[in-house]
């Protein structure tokens, strides 16, 4: 399917989603300088530690503009699996099996003792203040590492959405009630619904898993502990290319509309207070239901300044990050192994607002 878009450089500008492979165009003819969008790779190159932009794939109107020589390159992308576990929720909603605020405890009943009134919508936007058993820190892991993530310990604070907590041992209870509301593994539930539709290489991601709890295979919800989402950058850009174009692929709609716009605006405002500081991961005004957003911080600034608030990404360790820019029309995944080991750092916001912002002077 075709959708015609208005562009500056002209050149076919219609939007076009991928077959069995991505339709590949010069930048120019999808209205990109392809001197400036040069200019903005090597930037992020020389900014990247090891991996560098091995593994950057970039699409315009559904054509990639570029693609890194190991873009079909497969591994976890830790936290990124967030952003597939919500989706399911999405899913969930649109089947009326559940609602945003729904109460965790109908769905586990282990859940009624310590957080009674933590619904789906909390453990979403992370202000659930949920904590496992055997959530202590381990080093610098202090996010939520517990191996036993479905046997609840006492609360990190009260009452559920008075504070904000990135947790992943929290995600990973997420994935068991959404596991016990789809009545199946939720990665096969995103494979028929969303993988299979968008020609997604069965071959290029994989979800990792607990094993079966009470008779269902759970899915890792969180991307710790190597139960993460695999993937290729090739295979993430489909991802993204979904939620680019609202949930519908080629005519056909996949996931809601509204979902997709709600799941990727912020839902924690500015002024909601940290849960647990000592986490390091701060996410109020800048997060959505498990997706990062260009909301505006507590100090007054965007999280990736200088680029359109519209953005979003899914995000995870070792240097994983999609992004989308619905008004560029852009998706952009870089991926990696890159943050650990010698020589590894983290690719900071800073990085990537000014690799966005090269981007977009690219595409006037």
């Amino acid at each position: 399917m075709l959708v015609a878009r208005p562009g500056a450089f002209g050149g076919d500008r219609r939007m076009t989603f991928p077959g069995k492979e991505w339709a590949r165009a010069t930048p120019e003819s999808q209205g990109v300088s392809g001197e400036k969008l040069a200019a903005a790779v090597e930037y992020l190159e020389r900014r990247a530690p090891r991996d560098g932009v091995k593994e950057l794939a970039i699409v315009r109107y559904g054509r990639m503009i570029h693609a890194g020589p190991e873009i079909d390159k497969m591994h976890g992308v830790w936290s990124c699996t967030k952003s597939f576990t919500s989706t399911a929720l999405g899913l969930s909603i649109d089947d009326g099996k559940c609602a945003l605020d729904t109460r965790v405890k109908d769905v586990l009943p282990t859940m009624a003792r310590d957080y009674p009134d933590v619904t789906l919508r909390h453990f979403t936007t992370m202000t659930s203040g949920y904590r496992a058993e055997g959530d202590e820190p381990q080093g610098n892991y202090r996010h939520g590492p517990s191996r036993t993530p479905f046997r609840p310990g006492p609360p990190l604070f009260r009452p559920p959405g008075s504070r904000y907590a990135y947790w992943d041992s929290a995600m990973n209870q997420f994935a068991n009630a959404l596991t016990r509301i789809a009545g199946e593994p939720i990665e096969e539930l995103f494979r028929r619904r969303i993988a299979e539709p968008i020609g997604m290489n069965p071959q290029q991601w994989d979800w990792g898993d607990f094993g079966e709890v009470d008779g269902i295979v759970v899915n890792g919800g969180s991307g710790n502990g190597h139960r993460h989402v695999s993937i290729s950058a090739r295979e993430m850009a489909r991802f993204g290319h979904l939620f680019l174009n609202g949930g519908e692929w080629a005519g056909r709609r996949l996931i809601g509309g509204g979902w997709v716009e709600q799941a990727t605006r912020t839902q924690v405002a500015a002024s909601t207070p940290l849960g647990h500081p000592e986490s390091g991961i701060d996410g109020p005004g800048m997060y959505g239901y498990n997706w990062w957003t260009n909301g505006v911080k507590p100090n007054g600034k965007r999280k990736w300044e200088g680029v359109p608030g519209d953005a979003f990404a899914a995000s995870g360790h070792n240097n994983n990050d999609m992004f989308v820019i619905p008004s560029w029309s852009v998706v952009a995944a870089r991926l990696g192994l890159d943050q650990e080991g010698e020589g590894g750092f983290a690719i900071t916001d800073d990085t990537y607002a000014g690799f966005l912002r090269l981007l977009g002077e690219a595409l006037r």
